[in-house]
């Protein structure tokens, strides 16, 4: 799975927000969108499989427990695949706040519709 269609879901990305601060247990992970989204913990646990899978996030074995980090490589990924997207509109949506402007120019001129 692409890293976006993993993010397509809002449990998933409240889940990776959860970790933005650091590695965190899958227990308090559960425990915090359990408590949001009202899902159960083996819900989350396929959600975390699901970001494990995609390259979002890692997990390790400490123990019992199984603690959850964000990767940062694969976040460049989709920061880079927003960079091209925004390169793409950029231009056209400044040339479009343009044309805004200067319609609320020939508004206020009194030389436009109302």
């Amino acid at each position: 799975m692409h890293p976006l269609d993993a993010l397509g879901d809002p449990v998933r990305r409240r889940l990776l927000e959860l970790l933005a601060s650091g590695e965190r247990p899958a227990g308090d992970l559960a425990a915090a969108v359990g408590a949001e989204f009202g899902i159960s913990q083996p819900a989350t646990s396929r959600h975390l499989r699901v970001l494990r899978e995609a390259g979002l996030v890692s997990a390790t074995a400490a123990g019992p427990v199984r603690l959850y980090a964000v990767r940062a490589e694969a976040l460049d990924e989709v920061g880079a695949w927003v960079e091209r997207v925004r390169g793409h509109w950029a231009p056209r949506l400044d040339a479009l706040a343009t044309e805004i402007a200067r319609g609320r120019r020939a508004r206020r001129a009194g030389g436009g519709p109302p």
